[in-house]
């Protein structure tokens, strides 16, 4: 078994494949002419969006509104997470933690997207 992708529900697909490829220089791979679903370019496993609204169609419930507290982060790793940082908050996200060197030789930061989604932003574990 592998893993091929995660799904994270959201308002507006196109909208935020938008933020994404400005914020963090994802490509879009795929975007359904419904604009009702939408992956990104992120090798391997995909990062995928599918409307709120879709999902309520299929009768399927899930969260309309981003959560106070996240249960999930994504992690996306780079070698500059200085600048990575100034790129996501230019584009639109929240910062929730400036960059900080970690104990284990790590670097982070922390962003909210505006579909609520915490995003790490961090070099590789060193």
């Amino acid at each position: 078994m592998i893993f091929r992708y995660t799904i994270l529900y959201v308002q507006d697909v196109p909208a935020t494949l938008a933020f994404y490829a400005e914020a963090f220089g994802l490509a879009q791979g795929f975007l359904h002419e419904s604009g009702d679903f939408g992956e990104l370019q992120t090798g391997e496993t995909k990062l995928s969006f599918c409307s709120i609204k879709l999902m309520a169609q299929l009768g399927k419930r899930v969260a309309t509104e981003p959560p106070a507290l996240p249960c999930f982060e994504l992690a996306f790793e780079t070698e500059d997470v200085a600048a990575a940082l100034a790129r996501a908050v230019a584009a639109g996200a929240d910062l929730v933690q400036g960059v900080e060197q970690m104990e284990w030789g790590q670097t982070t930061a922390y962003v909210r997207t505006p579909d609520g989604t915490m995003v790490e932003i961090c070099t590789k574990v060193g």
